[in-house]
């Protein structure tokens, strides 16, 4: 995708922090590739603890990003999540925005410049 040279980059304010917390994003991402995921699946894939991915996906939940049917297999809880349309649309904004903040493929693998940006930095401190 080609960006215009005149637009103005997204500032980093206008990613959203519901999304942009590392589990949340993970099972955004997750999601969005798999209809449904149950709770185990989600945390295995994630590799994190049912604490942790129950607290965050209570508030994906919560904001209507991602749906939570419990059902009871045999005598065990089933926990299975799927995104909701809401969610969907609200990770496409966030990718579109983090990629309006991120530079082209060709200025990272670019050169730099031949001189320093800031001054004669060091990269070590210097011994006292």
């Amino acid at each position: 995708m080609a960006r215009k040279a005149n637009a103005a980059r997204p500032a980093p304010n206008q990613l959203d922090p519901l999304i942009h917390e590392r589990l949340r994003l993970g099972i955004l991402s997750a999601l969005v590739v798999q209809e449904s995921l149950t709770f185990t699946e989600l945390r295995n894939l994630l590799r994190t603890t049912d604490g942790n991915l129950s607290v965050q996906a209570r508030r994906l939940e919560e904001a209507g990003y991602i749906v939570c049917t419990k059902r009871f297999v045999g005598r065990k809880p089933k926990s299975t999540y799927r995104l909701s349309a809401a969610g969907r649309r609200a990770l496409e904004e966030y990718l579109e925005t983090l990629s309006g903040m991120l530079p082209g493929v060709e200025a990272v693998r670019g050169t730099r410049a031949a001189g320093p940006l800031r001054g004669a930095a060091h990269p070590l401190p210097s011994p006292s």
